[in-house]
């Protein structure tokens, strides 16, 4: 409850994402007398853990209605998403009502995957880019040619010893499953590459010595772990590898308002143009 002018307590504004509406364990949220965090359970944890892996936040083992050390992982990621654009919300792990009232509004509707707000712009420095990898919120954004969100995944970036290379990276080479898992023998010891292995050099073609693959630790993903590619589950990496083609543009980020990413497209009012962003059915 928020108290107005007069001193006497109104309610908030009700939720309207159809994943949180009717949840009874959220209304302790949404009027800032509770949150959820390590240890909570139930429908409301469920529900906020399906609408995170609905936007591409990796949530390994699923929503299983416990909000467990995954749950925090994926909420702190979409915080640092959300923080951008809703003040107040703050990178904790914990969901409170600041980040209950941007996620409700940035989540698809139940059925639906991706986002049809505060997305990066597919272009680095005005080049058109086929991938945006955002690496602060942990997450790898796929558009069409025509600029249009077309995926959206958890991923896994480089440790703080073998950080990932921000900058503009072209695509060079493609390993199927069985090259991909011969490579990982060669140099690890088996097939840590997952299904598929998708090659960058810089944008100019001089070698960069990153990859976007698959992983053999998906519980990992969602974190700064690996030793400078950008690592994804098997769904991901196979999605992005039917996708892309050899000299397509990937453009890696620190953060979704990256400054070298070009500003949203505008309709003739003014309005950033979202038309492109239709969130996709599962």
């Amino acid at each position: 409850m928020t108290a107005d002018s007069t001193g006497s307590s109104t309610p908030p504004i009700p939720l309207r994402n159809e994943h949180f509406v009717n949840q009874p364990d959220l209304a302790g949220v949404l009027e800032g007398k509770a949150t959820l965090g390590a240890g909570a359970k139930g429908p409301g944890v469920r529900a906020v853990q399906q609408a995170l892996a609905d936007m591409g936040f990796s949530l390994h083992g699923g929503a299983d209605g416990i909000f467990g050390a995954q749950s925090a992982k994926a909420v702190r990621n979409f915080q640092t998403h959300a923080r951008t654009a809703f003040p107040g919300v703050q990178p904790t792990g914990v969901v409170d009502a600041a980040t209950l009232r941007a996620l409700d509004a940035l989540a698809p509707g139940p059925g639906q995957r991706g986002q049809t707000q505060h997305l990066p712009t597919p272009r680095y420095k005005g080049t058109p880019v086929r991938v945006v990898v955002v690496k602060d919120e942990h997450r790898t954004y796929l558009f069409n040619p025509q600029g249009q969100l077309q995926g959206l995944f958890g991923n896994a970036v480089g440790a703080r010893y073998a950080k990932t290379d921000s900058g503009l990276k072209k695509v060079t080479g493609k390993l199927n499953e069985a090259q991909a898992h011969a490579l990982g023998k060669k140099l690890w010891g088996g097939p840590v590459f997952g299904p598929r292995l998708i090659d960058l050099s810089w944008a100019d073609g001089s070698r960069s010595g990153e990859e976007l693959h698959g992983t053999s630790a998906p519980a990992q993903l969602g974190e700064d772990v690996s030793h400078g590619c950008i690592r994804h589950d098997d769904a991901a990496i196979l999605a992005l590898y039917d996708a892309l083609q050899v000299g397509d543009m990937v453009a890696i980020v620190d953060s979704v308002n990256d400054p070298h990413l070009g500003p949203a497209p505008t309709t003739p009012t003014g309005t950033p143009d979202l038309s492109g962003a239709v969130a996709s059915r599962k």
